[in-house]
């Protein structure tokens, strides 16, 4: 399992740039992957993908904290999604609760490219400065949009600690967190 995480993240770097859509790098790892054991097979290699895919969006579990934050957010914000992953809101049963989406593989740029946060200042009709952008990396999300011009939320689930000098306007734990900074009663 090791050797084929390790392929994986090999493969992703070799492409970054010309491959976007993350099912195709993964079928591409199964690839090279069945290549590393000596039985290169393509038509597995995409069975195989097919079942892992079925396998990750089957039961997406989410934070206990996700839908109670979006209740309370949803009547009082246009909220949106901007994710370089491919966990798409329908997928985990969340398709109404975003005004907008924006997912890398589908515009061919990532965070923290500032070309992202312009596509989503697009997106969400109002200029970057009345945007807060809450995620949990700091180099990808909070420098990210911080460059852009968005203001910004980490939201740091493990409380983990931040010696890496990147400053954001908001730190929370939790997303329930939000609605006190929002101040949202």
């Amino acid at each position: 399992v090791e050797d084929m995480i390790a392929i994986r993240n090999r493969l992703a770097e070799e492409v970054k740039g010309e491959v976007w859509n993350l099912e195709e790098i993964r079928r591409m790892a199964f690839e090279r992957t069945l290549e590393y054991v000596e039985y290169p097979d393509s038509d597995l290699a995409m069975h195989l993908n097919k079942i892992y895919l079925k396998h990750r969006f089957e039961d997406i579990e989410l934070y206990n904290d996700v839908v109670p934050a979006l209740d309370i957010l949803v009547p009082h914000f246009k909220i949106g999604l901007l994710s370089n992953g491919n966990s798409y809101p329908e997928r985990c049963g969340l398709a109404d609760r975003f005004d907008f989406v924006v997912f890398a593989q589908d515009v061919r740029v990532a965070k923290p490219d500032r070309r992202i946060f312009q596509i989503t200042e697009q997106r969400a009709g109002c200029p970057l400065d009345q945007l807060l952008h809450v995620g949990d990396s700091l180099e990808q999300d909070v420098a990210g949009a911080h460059a852009a011009g968005a203001h910004t939320v980490w939201l740091n689930r493990d409380g983990l600690t931040n010696d890496t000098g990147i400053k954001a306007d908001y730190e929370i734990s939790s997303l329930t967190d939000l609605p006190a900074i929002l101040e949202i009663p």
